[in-house]
């Protein structure tokens, strides 16, 4: 690495540095880190000059599933010929995969000279790490010239940053319980959280809502007059969908038969349909979306846009799996494909954060498998020892191990070519399994 490389690297270091230590960042901490209203979000657009007003925009919330259906959508853009943004949340390795355009990271000098730039301002309003980094993606995309980005809520929708934007299509993938202390605790006090994306004459796909939930956003429709308003299950645009021993699944509609799905989790399903109704709807508005674009955007969906941990199959014989679905609604998917696999013995290195519904997962996972229960390196994490106590509860046993490496490597050297590790439970608990391998070359620019 030469000098000029290698002071980059020591500035982006800094930055990102002053960042978590100077914001507070939610992936760390938290619920204190989340601020009540949209006060320093409108402060900090109307002081960049709206920069989100310069490109169309595509917004996306949901329960599970939006961070999928965001890049889904992302690839496809891409493979279409457009210049294509992309902001999602959290990050598993390095900060820049929240901000990419045409799948590439933001690059180091851009988040350098941006927090140089405007660190006198933040430092007066104090934000959020979510509510300064928005800004961050929203200019970053302004300067690219980007067609169309792809915008994913951070949290719930109504008070979201995020939703300083009026998108040309909104999309709500699904509902069920999570940051039920911030959103509510029923379903339909989380969907009229998530519904807040809605605006007036902006088209509308919803993934999954069935009784109460579905009757808010039927309100939210009548209030704002939104058309067309699209509930992907009544549409139902998928005849068939199986999975194939190269873990993709293979899609069948009547337009696009035979789609090649590279997110082989069982959730994908459902989240290809939603793709598929915003993929229409996009093109009956001013999108140009060919057939193969269609096509290649499922198939290269990972290369095309760098999605990690979903259902992330690293090393075979024993098969190692990651996934970063973590509370009761994605848990549920990750259990029923986990028994539809064959193995001798099943090995979970799993750890959660401390502000989920615990119990709720923990009855939904198999009792027969071996676990090691461990802790994320994030101050959010649950203890490692409070974790196993609770899920000794629930008939599940195991040891446990202080950090992931610990409890991963414990796994690997345990485990037999026929077995299979999962690792999860956690976002976080996945990154910190991600980080012990060499995939961060995407990051060394």
């Amino acid at each position: 690495m030469n000098k000029s490389k290698s002071l980059t690297s020591a500035l982006y270091e800094q930055t990102i540095e002053y960042l978590y230590n100077t914001t507070p960042l939610f992936q760390k901490v938290g619920s204190s880190a989340y601020k009540e209203g949209m006060e320093n979000t409108f402060c900090i657009d109307s002081y960049l000059e709206h920069p989100h007003t310069r490109y169309k925009t595509i917004h996306v919330a949901g329960t599970n599933g939006k961070g999928s259906t965001s890049h889904l959508l992302a690839s496809i853009l891409q493979e279409s010929g457009y210049k294509t943004g992309l902001y999602t949340s959290p990050h598993l390795l390095d900060f820049r995969e929240r901000i990419r355009v045409n799948g590439k990271p933001v690059s180091r000098k851009f988040v350098i000279d941006f927090v140089a730039k405007h660190k006198a301002f933040f430092e007066s309003i104090q934000p959020s790490f979510f509510e300064l980094t928005t800004g961050m993606a929203f200019a970053y995309f302004a300067e690219q010239e980007v067609d169309v980005a792809v915008i994913e809520v951070g949290l719930g929708g109504r008070l979201d940053c995020t939703n300083v934007i009026t998108p040309v299509l909104s999309i709500i993938t699904n509902i069920s319980f999570d940051h039920t202390h911030l959103l509510g605790n029923t379903l339909e006090a989380i969907a009229k959280e998530k519904a807040g994306i809605i605006k007036p004459d902006v088209p509308v796909v919803i993934g999954e809502a069935e009784g109460d939930v579905k009757k808010v956003f039927l309100d939210a429709q009548r209030r704002m007059q939104c058309a067309p308003f699209i509930f992907v299950q009544e549409k139902n645009p998928i005849l068939s969908a199986r999975l194939l021993p190269s873990n993709y699944w293979e899609i069948e509609t009547n337009e696009y038969p035979g789609i090649i799905d590279e997110l082989g989790g069982y959730a994908q399903e459902k989240n290809a349909a939603t793709v598929l109704c915003a993929v229409d709807r996009l093109k009956k508005g001013s999108f140009d979306i060919p057939p193969k674009a269609i096509y290649k955007g499922f198939r290269w969906v990972i290369e095309n846009t760098g999605l990690m941990g979903r259902w992330q199959i690293i090393q075979y014989d024993p098969k190692i799996i990651l996934d970063t679905g973590h509370n009761a609604g994605g848990i549920q998917y990750i259990v029923r494909q986990l028994k539809a696999e064959r193995y001798d013995k099943l090995h979970l290195v799993f750890g959660m954060v401390n502000d989920k519904d615990i119990s709720s997962v923990l009855a939904l996972l198999p009792s027969e498998a071996v676990y090691y229960f461990t802790q994320a390196s994030i101050p959010r994490a649950l203890p490692a020892e409070s974790l196993a106590g609770q899920a000794e509860k629930y008939g599940l046993k195991g040891n446990v191990f202080f950090t992931v490496r610990e409890a991963f490597l414990s796994a690997k050297y345990f485990a037999a070519k026929k077995d299979i590790i999962f690792v999860g439970g956690s976002t976080f608990v996945v990154a910190d399994a991600l980080s012990l391998l060499n995939t961060k070359e995407q990051f060394t620019k």
